[in-house]
């Protein structure tokens, strides 16, 4: 089964590859579906009324709000110190979690998906990849890393089975990730691409790892022995990828 979601600024898309009733197969996209929305009406910036944009506006105290928010908040404070300083909620100003909680919102929904009976899925949010399993196929998910000039090409393809795949780049978004020591926009690297056992984890690196700019190459291959690859390119075209990439052949 194939779903399509517009929620959380981007498009969702989830494949369920089990051998299961279609009736069955529906209830987990509902009720994933129903979590993404939650996930956003909670923590958008851009809803006057969510929890994060009351916490923005200090209507609310970090104590009062709710076990979620209370996660990202720690997990956020625990990468700040893990990234020295890099992956920072608030590069840009104020409180701003949404590169923690889109990998955090999708590593949940594959874990609801699991608990649920699918052992044989993939969950994408706009490149936030959450695997498990394997495809219709019997062979491992297929993901394209997008080539950061060219659209119409790919940098790498990936076969992943029970892994989360994450990109962070300049090339869609423009300068939306900042570095934190200059306070202007991250420069030097033009797409960082992260495998590894947590989505959550996955993504919050990449965005540390463009922030850092090249420092961030040297910084992303000692990751590689906790159990997490990854694929750069710089901003003059230059590529580099770890050993254990599960780069396709």
């Amino acid at each position: 089964m194939h779903h399509a979601e517009h929620v959380m600024g981007t498009v969702v898309s989830i494949d369920l590859a089990d051998n299961l009733p279609p009736q069955e197969l529906r209830a987990m996209v509902d009720d994933v579906c129903g979590w993404l929305h939650e996930v956003d009406r909670r923590f958008s910036t851009y809803r006057e009324d969510s929890e994060v944009s009351k916490l923005r506006r200090r209507e609310i105290d970090p104590a009062d709000c709710s076990r979620d928010m209370r996660h990202v908040l720690e997990a956020c404070a625990d990468l700040w110190r893990e990234t020295d300083g890099y992956f920072d909620a608030y590069a840009a100003g104020p409180l701003d979690p949404s590169g923690y909680v889109k990998g955090w919102s999708v590593e949940i929904a594959s874990a609801r998906l699991v608990q649920a009976g699918s052992v044989n899925h993939c969950v994408n949010a706009g490149g936030d990849i959450r695997a498990r399993g394997r495809s219709a196929t019997g062979a491992p998910w297929r993901v394209g890393i997008r080539h950061p000039w060219e659209a119409d090409k790919l940098s790498w393809v990936l076969a992943v089975s029970d892994q989360a795949v994450a990109t962070s780049g300049v090339y869609e978004r423009g300068d939306h990730v900042f570095n934190p020591r200059t306070g202007g926009p991250a420069r030097g690297l033009r797409s960082v691409t992260v495998v590894g056992p947590d989505l959550a984890l996955a993504d919050a690196y990449a965005t540390a790892a463009l922030a850092m700019g090249e420092a961030g190459i040297a910084w992303l291959s000692k990751l590689a022995a906790d159990g997490y690859d990854s694929a750069l390119v710089t901003d003059d075209g230059r590529a580099f990828s770890s050993a254990g990439l599960p780069a396709s052949v």
